[in-house]
């Protein structure tokens, strides 16, 4: 296994924010890290990069101990935290150059700095100092210094943060590409990124682990229900769709658009057409929304 965690519990004084977490991850995963604001990701992530200690549990990283191998476990990883802390009075080239020059790169430092430039997109900006870069270039820098001594190992914490469009579809595109070969932990609260790139998604509600599977497996684990956008040409009353066969639960979207909610075993398009042509309604619009990641997170980690 790349990652193999046992049991890790993590606690800030009398805030509990890991509790007896295990999982393991095969080498060539790329797996989505996902929970709620304060649910334990991050603190699972610092623990893996060795920047702080668990207060129980195991942990280990290709083998190697969190505890006692911390200098091997840190070759094998790069890291880039949420915050993303830089220097910002160095240059792009010469800030990777220090970066190499700290996994002790030697000759190859100067040919793996150009080539995680050139990988990540920084060619336009090399000469800029940080400071002066965007928040979506800063990301690049960091995702380029986490890259640069070619760990096994790629944690990304909230990677594509602050980037535009362009920008978030390349970046995960190369974190996809990356996944070929490498093991990717990433945390995202995008759940469209999740089904974009990972394979498996490890869903963490107040530190502790409530689904763990396949990004597949879990959009088939939504609520035995379907979901129906429909758009009338006028007004129609909440009571009135109510009572349609099959309809369990509607959303009003816009002033003639609705969502509707029903049983599976039950086709309700049908009885929305049906409906409309008793009442009097035209059907401007329907269509079936499939599942959705976002619904199985807010399923498993409601209050």
């Amino acid at each position: 296994m790349s990652i193999q965690v046992s049991n890790i519990t993590k606690n800030y004084g009398g805030q509990l924010a890991l509790n007896d977490v295990s999982f393991t991850i095969k080498p060539g995963e790329i797996v989505g890290l996902l929970g709620p604001n304060g649910a334990g990701k991050s603190t699972m992530m610092k623990i893996l990069t060795c920047f702080i200690p668990p207060s129980s549990g195991k942990a280990s990283v290709y083998g190697f101990d969190i505890h006692e191998q911390s200098l091997e476990v840190r070759k094998k990883v790069g890291y880039l935290p949420e915050n993303n802390p830089l220097y910002s009075d160095m240059y792009i080239k010469e800030y990777l150059e220090f970066v190499a020059g700290i996994h002790e790169l030697g000759k190859n430092s100067k040919k793996r700095v150009n080539e995680m430039i050139e990988m990540t997109g920084l060619g336009h900006e090399q000469k800029k100092k940080i400071g002066a870069l965007s928040k979506g270039y800063r990301q690049r820098v960091g995702l380029a210094q986490a890259l640069i001594h070619n760990p096994d190992v790629l944690i990304l914490d909230e990677p594509t943060s602050g980037l535009d469009p362009n920008q978030l579809v390349e970046i995960r595109n190369l974190i996809s590409e990356i996944g070929k070969q490498k093991t990717v932990m990433l945390s995202t609260h995008i759940m469209q990124e999740v089904e974009a790139m990972c394979n498996r998604a490890i869903i963490i509600n107040f530190g502790k682990i409530v689904a763990d599977d396949t990004t597949d497996h879990l959009l088939n684990k939504t609520e035995n229900t379907e979901m129906v956008v429909v758009e009338f040409d006028q007004e129609v009353k909440a009571e009135l769709l109510k009572s349609v066969k099959g309809v369990l639960k509607i959303s009003k979207v816009s002033a003639n658009t609705w969502l509707v909610e029903s049983g599976k075993d039950l086709d309700v398009r049908q009885e929305l057409f049906r409906f409309a042509v008793e009442k009097g309604f035209t059907v401007l619009s329907m269509q079936k929304q499939s599942n959705r990641l976002e619904d199985v997170f807010q399923q498993l980690t409601k209050k």
